[in-house]
């Protein structure tokens, strides 16, 4: 689905990501590393927020390395940053209502789609979403992403600041998505012990390089120890 070449991307003078190659294809394609790794940059960079220095992108066939951000979401790539990624006030139910202005199918067949992997965001839907825990916020941002229908979604740090609770609901929900809805997700994380429960493969990154690319389930801590400079 996702082709990256060489890819090298960062903020001003500082080149962040150096040469990076991967490919995501019908799965959860994990990021994994420790602060400062780069992970938050690629997701950035692959939604087209930041501009690539070099390499070079292709959706689908497609080579879309010059393409604007708003072109990648009709093109059925949705983004969920870290941060601000609801709009505070506005409703559940009007946030919702917003993610659902891309896409063909009907706004209320998704929308109850969207209910009904949280159902929590159902009993909230006229509540403001600044009004809403952590982990009820992130789940907001994620169905919203959903409403766009899209194909590929990037998600960067989710369970950043949740309690373990969340965390587990959350992941869950992540993969009931891929599951059911047959979408794919690239997952930047730090929380690695979570991700690779439900990751295809993982690409962990270290201090802008790429580290491995490998199987979830080929991964031993040693390798992702030497990753996190533990």
């Amino acid at each position: 689905m996702l082709d990256v070449t060489n890819l090298s991307s960062g903020y001003g003078d500082v080149e962040v990501l150096h040469d990076i190659n991967f490919s995501v294809e019908s799965e959860i394609f994990a990021v994994l590393g420790a602060n400062g790794a780069g992970k938050s940059t690629l997701l950035m960079t692959l939604a087209k927020l930041l501009p690539l220095r070099g390499g070079s992108l292709t959706w689908q066939g497609t080579d879309v390395t010059q393409t604007r951000a708003y072109d990648l979401t009709a093109a059925g790539i949705a983004y969920v940053p870290q941060e601000h990624n609801v709009f505070p006030d506005l409703s559940v139910a009007e946030n919702l209502s917003l993610g659902g202005l891309v896409g063909t199918r009907p706004k209320d067949e998704r929308l109850a789609e969207v209910y009904d992997l949280f159902p929590r965001l159902a009993d909230r839907k006229n509540q403001f979403a600044g009004s809403l825990s952590g982990g009820e916020g992130q789940m907001l941002a994620v169905g919203r992403a959903l409403m766009q229908d899209p194909k590929l979604i990037l998600l960067d740090e989710p369970s950043a600041g949740l309690s373990p609770k969340f965390v587990d609901i959350l992941f869950e929900k992540i993969a009931d998505a891929r599951a059911n809805r047959g979408v794919s997700i690239v997952l930047a994380e730090q929380n690695a012990v979570k991700t690779l429960e439900v990751a295809d493969r993982v690409l962990v990154l270290s201090l802008g390089q790429q580290h491995l690319l490998e199987d979830a389930k080929a991964l031993d801590r040693k390798q992702l120890m030497e990753a996190y400079h533990i």
